[in-house]
């Protein structure tokens, strides 16, 4: 059982915790204190210092925004697989300028995918936006960068991790893709994650949660909790554009996030 110096020691080191990674406020109400520790047999090293304690609560402010000073970024990509690579592009080379659905009558740009070939994480969303259509990248827009602190975070630079969308090409409006068009496009995406094989996939939202794993349940009920895709342990979250509209669920999001970390034996940046 702790003691009052345990305990305040503890209390100490999740403030200054939680303040490196720029949490605007800690909750008020009680909480409960438990270790992060990295896993012996981790393939990359642990993150900076080990984590002492983290907070388990519900209200923070605002706790994966991104930074007014750019992370410091330790995990670094490393030098590309060139055969993962040649498959990836063999991959895109197979969708061409795609005509399989009715998205290609509205789009700009075949939004691909990217990042590291070798990933060990790997995020899949349900479909480009706006900017991604403009751009042709995944994940730029105003999502996207949130998105992007929440990996800078978890102590990844953006392009060793890898992005990609269950559709490759923008629905009108943002809406939700539609069965036939994710029907056209997901073995595309299928294809992609058998080359990267990534270690640990994190679905983003209910339309890429409920195609990957097949499943009708709410995003809500499957969070929190790894589930399976051919052999890859799977963490569905909440799907950043959701984020921006319900801020009061970032917290539930890194913590999605620390358990991605403790899975494969990380921690998170300091």
């Amino acid at each position: 059982m702790l003691n009052k110096r345990d305990i305040y020691t503890a209390l100490i080191e999740v403030v200054r915790f939680y303040k490196r990674l720029d949490f605007d406020v800690l909750p008020s109400i009680p909480f409960e204190l438990t270790a992060v520790r990295p896993h012996p047999e981790a393939a990359q090293p642990r993150l900076m210092h080990p984590v002492q304690a983290t907070v388990v609560a519900s209200q923070p402010k605002d706790p994966i925004s991104p930074s007014q000073a750019a992370p410091q970024v330790i995990v670094k990509a490393s030098k590309l697989d060139s055969n993962r690579q040649d498959l990836l592009q063999d991959i895109r080379d197979e969708i061409g300028q795609c005509t399989r659905c009715k998205l290609h009558t509205g789009r700009k740009n075949i939004v691909f995918g990217e990042g590291a070939p070798y990933a060990r994480l790997m995020f899949i969303g349900e479909g480009p936006g706006a900017d991604e259509d403009i751009q042709g990248r995944p994940f730029v827009g105003r999502a996207g960068k949130l998105l992007t602190s929440l990996i800078n975070k978890m102590g990844f630079e953006r392009q060793a991790v890898y992005i990609a969308n269950i559709v490759k090409c923008r629905p009108p409006g943002n809406r939700d893709p539609e069965e036939d068009e994710m029907k056209g496009c997901i073995g595309f995406l299928e294809k992609q994650i058998a080359v990267i094989n990534p270690e640990i996939i994190v679905t983003l939202g209910s339309v890429s949660t409920r195609i990957l794993l097949k499943t009708d349940k709410r995003i809500s009920d499957l969070r929190g909790h790894f589930h399976e895709y051919r052999g890859i342990k799977v963490m569905p979250t909440f799907h950043p554009s959701y984020l921006l509209r319900n801020s009061s669920q970032k917290w539930t999001t890194w913590n999605d996030a620390l358990m991605v970390l403790k899975e494969l034996g990380l921690q998170p940046l300091e």
